[in-house]
């Protein structure tokens, strides 16, 4: 069994691809605009003042990608001392029910994440406490609420239709940046499945990062003493 990742089909190489793309893109914006304010304070006295919440938006998506791609890597982090002990079937039973359970907590997550961010795009939240059982269509709509210092993008002035009732925004909306709610939940229950189904087939051991680090750190220290 091995822990690499290797995308399998359209829908797991357009994933992986997305994941890859967005996390870079987002380290490189975090970081030209960090580095811009830090010059034009010190050097122009002056700053973008809206670039501390960009900034802060940035991470926040960058997290949660983040949480994605862990257990697309198989690096998430868990304590295996008893599992290690079992046999091969009960230590995958074990990972099965492990990560049925990550699987149950996903779609609660997917739940939240959607009734989160629907009244702020001016969309129905679910009903039910638990599980969704419908649409509250007579939810309060949140979409005039805008972020603080945010612009708001010429080419995004057409949502103003859709989610403003025609009024225009002087800020960024907020349900902008809160999209990355339910794209996280989606992607998280995407790659939590994946993970499972490698359990199934035999193609990974469990959800948690591999040992591949122990051994390579041992494999050091013998160099290190000649043996």
């Amino acid at each position: 069994m091995s822990g690499k990742y290797e995308p399998k089909g359209p829908v797991g190489v357009f994933v992986d691809e997305l994941e890859r793309t967005a996390i870079a893109l987002l380290l490189g914006l975090m970081t030209l605009l960090t580095f811009v304010n830090v010059i034009l304070r010190y050097v122009f006295n002056s700053s973008l003042i809206w670039s501390l919440e960009v900034v802060l938006v940035l991470f926040t998506w960058l997290v949660l990608f983040g949480v994605s791609y862990a257990f697309k890597i198989t690096a998430n982090l868990g304590v295996d001392a008893i599992t290690r002990l079992l046999s091969p079937k009960a230590s995958k039973t074990v990972a099965l029910i492990a990560g049925a359970v990550c699987i149950a907590y996903a779609l609660l997550y997917l739940k939240g994440a959607w009734d989160q961010w629907a009244p702020f795009a001016d969309l129905p939240p679910t009903t039910g406490h638990w599980l969704p059982t419908g649409f509250d269509t007579a939810a309060r709509g949140r979409s005039f609420f805008e972020t603080d210092q945010i612009p708001m993008l010429e080419w995004m002035r057409p949502i103003e239709d859709w989610m403003n009732y025609g009024e225009r925004y002087s800020k960024m909306p907020r349900a902008i940046p809160y999209l990355i709610l339910p794209i996280s939940a989606v992607l998280i229950l995407f790659r939590i499945c994946q993970a499972v189904l490698r359990i199934w087939k035999d193609e990974a051991a469990s959800l948690i990062v591999s040992h591949e680090a122990e051994d390579d750190i041992e494999q050091v220290a013998a160099m290190n003493r000649g043996d």
